[in-house]
Order: C-alpha cells, then structure tokens, then sequence
C-alpha cells in the first residue's frame, strides 16, 4: 500500500512539474493595422512609379475617432471607416480631399480609388493588402 501511495505522489508531482513548464512560443506577427501608417508600394499589381519619392501615398487608421487621414501624394485625403478586425473586412466611407493641381495625380487617383474600393484586407509581416472580394489586391502597403 505504501508503495502504491509513493507511486501515486510522484506521478502528481511529475503532472504538476510538466503541467507548469512553459510551452516555447513563435512570436505572432500583429494583425492590428490600426494606429499605424502605411505608405503604399503596388497598385493593381504594379510598383508605384512617383516622380518625387517624397509625396509617397499613405494612410493612418484611428479607432478613437473611427477615421482614416492620408496624402494621395499630393493631396490630403481622410474620411471615417468602418472595420471588424476578427474577420480582417474594411470599408473607407467617401470622405474629404484637398483639390490642389499637382503634376501626378495618376497614383494618387488609383490609390484613392483603392481605398474607396477595398472590403477585405491582408497582413504579411510589416506588408499590408487592400483587398474586393477574391480578386487580385488592389494595393499593397510596407509599415512606414
């Protein structure tokens, strides 16, 4: 009996040691594009062509305010959106844009386009993508 009742205290013991050792973990990339800016690469599937890398076309999501604000890379552009995070869907509602004439608005029309366009998003890494439906991204984005 004393023997089965030893076996039995150190068979708990060796649960409870296992039970408590940490179990290694692989770091999750972050799927929260909130609070974030993110400056557009590809649009249509093609790397963006500027005349000025410095007017680079971004966008920043704010949860406080439920807004989005960016640059075309000319133009300001912002309006409210709409966002459910578990199943990775996105809506930008029209918004506002400043009307300034600039050499390029190309890019900064497609990309506005994107926006308005986009019901579903993708994150890989520090990479970003607009998706409609199950068709082709529309635009990428690199963490900025």
């Amino acid at each position: 009996m004393k023997t089965l009742y030893n076996f039995l205290t150190a068979l708990i013991f060796v649960s409870f040691v296992v039970a408590c050792k940490p179990v290694p973990t692989t770091p999750q990339a972050s799927t929260d594009i909130t609070g974030k800016t993110w400056k557009l690469t590809e649009i249509n599937g093609q790397p963006i062509k500027l005349k000025d890398p410095k007017r680079n076309p971004f966008f920043k999501l704010n949860m406080a305010s439920m807004r989005y604000e960016g640059n075309g890379g000319c133009n300001g552009v912002g309006g409210t959106f709409e966002i459910k995070p578990e199943a990775m869907r996105i809506k930008f509602n029209q918004g506002m844009s400043t009307m300034m004439a600039c050499d390029d608005l190309e890019t900064e029309q497609l990309f506005t386009k994107a926006l308005l366009a986009a019901d579903n998003y993708s994150v890989n890494g520090n990479t970003l993508t607009l998706n409609k439906a199950k068709m082709a991204p529309l635009a990428k984005f690199v963490l900025q």
